[in-house]
């Protein structure tokens, strides 16, 4: 989980939403039948990536109900493994700076 997290932030970063959501649904796609707290918490990370390319698309009602699942989600970041906790606040991190770039441009 921390080596696609860690990739899908570098995507992200370099603006490559689309790719993001794919190294992130490889990880959840198998999963997402579960109820886990985790499972979801990627969707939402998930659903984020989803928002920025419909941003970068011109489909802002779109990505604004994308980012609402995302923010659904967002809560499950305390219930989850300790361990890993860290690096999804990085996630968020760094979800929530490109929304302030993409959504308040």
């Amino acid at each position: 989980m921390g080596e696609a997290c860690e990739h899908f932030i570098r995507l992200i970063r370099n603006g490559n939403y689309y790719e993001a959501h794919e190294v992130l649904e490889a990880v959840w796609y198998p999963n997402r039948f579960e109820k886990d707290d985790e499972v979801l918490l990627i969707k939402g990370f998930i659903n984020a990536s989803v928002a920025f390319e419909l941003v970068k698309r011109g489909r802002m009602e779109p990505a604004r109900k994308a980012w609402g699942v995302y923010l659904k989600y967002r809560p499950l970041m305390e219930r989850t493994d300790a361990g890993r906790k860290p690096l999804y606040h990085a996630v968020d991190n760094v979800l929530e700076t490109t929304y302030e770039q993409l959504f308040r441009a």
